[in-house]
């Protein structure tokens, strides 16, 4: 697709030395027959096009994100409306992007071999009715120069001086003669590939819902937790006037927290999230950064005076690939609907492409968070085009033996730590929830051989006894440091990895993939054999390191016996009693906590523990003011580094299975198939759900009035399944013409 790169210069901006994000202008002319005309694109890192003096740009950070000696991605349109007979202009701003990470040096990112001034590619077809093509390409003579944007950094922030504004620059009649012709670069040795992930682009607009005067500034307060971009609408400024914007999420002690979002002794992370912006000295400016993004609920505002501090001042522009919602959760319990109206906020918060870990802090593609939460992901949103993507990015990121990465994008970091079975599971999740809560085979196929590949290295890491013992473990334990786990990496590690060969199998079954299904087969075998016996007490019916995050993920994993699981489940109780009805898992245990106990007859506790006010909880969260959920369980006072992280959210997923019954997909052979199965937990006296399923709009709504509790339910006449009630009756949708009375259940069914 593209052989000719471009650049402004050899010089790269980096921290102590700012190179401007550079302009670009290819100058062209078609013929007054012309039929069509296409444009592809790309960025290495961020593009914003514009043709004839209109942004075209899919959206912010364009065209992906992503390691250019993998993959270099690009994106194409019809630019027919915009071209005109005569002379056209296709005009680039280039930001660095993930070319030229300078704030990603905790990850080694500023080390990457490709790093280097940005590069533009494009290639505009041109189709005329007589037939004849003609394609445009970039050239040493393509124009260039500097923008206002004199730093950008995905981390750090973008600096604008509007005094440097160059007025119609990207208009077809702008005099380029005086700009400097561009080098020629050394194209990029990734595959070259169309990008198919969703855009990241405006979902909401926010206004501040308070102003309050701190040292010498004013810290606009938004209300609520998400990811994007201020917009700044500043009046009657003087030229020079610098504006400072700082992002961040919290205050203590009645001052900006920023100590969640830097890094300890790294002064470099100071400035991460900070916009500055020169004014050109105009009665109205406005401006809106291009190339960055942040995450955060307030901004301190330094550099205006009492008069421009109005709420107009600034716009909080909510951004994610996460444009629609897929389902809607409320039931009589505040508590639950803040759990979720947070886990939502966390999802489009974190959904840039790829789930990325938290917005404001990292930004990272960090395999575990989206494997935690890829099931409620799909319930909620629709991230299934950015899954494909990005997983196509985790396969090349693989190495020969079958390592993973902890983050993807990656220039190398992550191999030797942040990685391990509870991390990697991600390339069997994705696909995984996916087919069955989207019936899409495609991404099995695409999963089929990198799954075998992994399989095949989990197999070359088993120890003497069988058993795994090789990344990270129960992350994010209540009441300790995030990488401090009571649960022995060895438990964490072989049960998960049991859990990534059962999955494969099922990926395997569905192929037809037999000899690969074998594979996997065997190391289920070897790892329960061996969980079994080196994991388990079986006088004491307790797991090694007795801890409700190994007996949890024994019990729901099926590696007691049935003689067994009911002292087991009772073990498991008695921790949790000991506890005073909390749970003290990390997220790997947590992952399956919730689900166990209900499957157990025991949702009604669950649910109390989800919402009690009290350390540690989800509802502790909420009594404290969360709006997004947290990375970590911290008593008052103590620091947590996110406070918008979504890998505790697969809580939103027991929501919809369990409070409203929504089992789509229960034997994993249809995707058509819903079983409606709720758990009327006595707290409870309504729960309302809708799911959008490609089939259409699937509502549950039951309430209770005195004894009675009445079921409505409207699906489409496409889905077959049951209802399950709870005292073990099973009723297909078939045999329900339009009501069912049964004990103390009135169900309504409507198609």
């Amino acid at each position: 697709m593209f052989k000719t790169f471009i650049k402004a210069s050899n010089d790269f901006c980096t921290l102590e030395k700012f190179v401007p994000a550079p302009y670009f202008r290819e100058n062209f002319s078609v013929d007054d027959d012309f039929k069509s005309a296409t444009l592809y694109i790309t960025g290495l890192g961020f593009y914003e096009a514009h043709i004839n003096g209109v942004n075209i740009t899919k959206g912010i950070l364009a065209p992906y994100i992503s390691n250019p000696e993998n993959i270099v991605y690009y994106d194409s349109y019809d630019i027919s409306g915009q071209i005109i007979p005569g002379r056209n202009v296709l005009a680039v701003i280039l930001g660095n992007g993930f070319q030229n990470s300078s704030g990603g040096y905790i990850w080694d990112f500023d080390k990457a071999k490709w790093r280097g001034a940005p590069l533009l590619s494009f290639k505009i077809i041109v189709e005329y009715r007589d037939e004849r093509v003609e394609v445009i390409e970039p050239s040493a003579a393509t124009k260039t120069a500097p923008s206002p944007i004199i730093f950008d950094d995905i981390r750090h922030g973008e600096y604008y001086d509007a005094r440097l504004e160059t007025d119609n620059w990207d208009s077809v009649d702008f005099d380029d003669s005086n700009w400097d012709n561009s080098l020629i670069a050394d194209a990029p040795c990734g595959e070259q590939r169309l990008c198919t992930a969703d855009p990241i682009v405006e979902i909401k607009r926010i206004s501040p819902t308070d102003i309050t005067e701190f040292e010498g500034g004013y810290i606009y307060d938004f209300g609520v937790n998400f990811a994007g971009l201020t917009e700044l609408n500043i009046k009657d400024c003087e030229s020079g006037q610098k504006i400072v914007l700082k992002h961040f999420e919290t205050i203590v002690d009645g001052k900006p927290y920023y100590d969640n979002i830097r890094f300890p002794n790294d002064d470099r992370t100071k400035a991460y999230q900070e916009n500055i912006y020169y004014c050109k000295g105009e009665a109205n400016e406005k401006h809106l950064p291009r190339f960055t993004y942040d995450g955060f609920r307030y901004v301190y505002v330094k550099g205006i005076n009492e008069k421009q501090a109005t709420k107009s001042l600034l716009t909080y522009i909510v951004y994610s690939c996460a444009k629609e919602i897929n389902s809607t959760f409320f039931c009589n319990d505040e508590t639950v609907n803040k759990i979720q109206q947070a886990t939502v906020r966390s999802d489009i918060s974190n959904l840039y492409y790829f789930p990325t870990d938290c917005p404001q802090r990292e930004k990272n593609g960090w395999t575990a968070d989206a494997a935690l939460s890829a099931e409620q992901m799909l319930i909620n949103i629709k991230p299934e085009n950015c899954y494909k993507e990005w997983l196509r990015n985790i396969y090349k990121a693989m190495k020969e033996d079958g390592r993973l990465p902890g983050i993807v994008p990656t220039s190398g970091w992550g191999y030797e730590w942040g990685n391990g079975p509870a991390w990697d599971i991600v390339m069997i999740n994705l696909p995984y929830y996916t087919y069955l809560y989207r019936g899409d085979k495609e991404i099995l196929f695409e999963s089929a051989e990198p799954i075998n590949k992994y399989i095949h290295y989990l197999d070359s890491r088993l120890n003497g006894r069988n058993l795994l013992e090789i990344g990270l473990g129960d992350w994010c334990e209540p009441d300790k440091p995030e990488w401090e786990y009571t649960t022995p990496l060895v438990v964490t590690d072989t049960i998960v990895s049991i859990d990534i060969a059962r999955k494969a199998e099922f990926i395997f079954a569905r192929l037809g993939l037999e000899e690969y299904g074998k594979f996997a087969k065997q190391l289920e075998e070897k790892l329960v054999i061996a969980a079994k016996e080196h994991l388990i007490d079986h006088d004491n019916l307790t797991v090694a390191g007795n801890t409700q995050t190994g007996l949890a993920l024994a019990l729901y994993h099926g590696l007691f016996d049935e003689n067994e699981y009911g002292k087991a489940f009772e073990n498991l109780l008695d921790l949790i009693k000991e506890e005073d009805n909390h749970c003290y898992c990390g997220v790997v245990g947590g992952y399956v906590f919730y689900d166990l106990l209900a499957e157990n007859g025991y949702a009604d506790l669950a649910l109390e523990i989800i919402t009690k006010p009290d350390f540690p909880s989800y509802g502790n969260w909420i009594a404290r003011g969360a709006t997004t959920l947290w990375e970590a369980y911290r008593r008052e006072g103590d620091t947590v580094n996110s406070l918008n992280h979504h890998f505790w959210g697969n809580i939103s997923a027991w929501f919809y299975t369990y409070l409203a019954g929504i089992r789509i997909n229960p034997t994993g052979r249809n995707v058509n198939e819903v079983n409606i199965k709720p758990c009327f937990v006595s707290e409870l006296n309504t729960v309302t759900a809708k799911h959008h399923h490609r089939q259409g709009e699937i509502s549950v709504e039951w309430k209770r009035t005195n004894d009675i509790i009445t079921l409505n339910l409207k699906m489409p006449k496409s889905i077959t399944g049951k209802i399950i009630l709870p005292n073990g009756n099973e009723y297909d949708y078939s045999e329900i013409e339009k009501s069912l009375i049964v004990d103390n259940f009135v169900v309504n069914i409507e198609n």
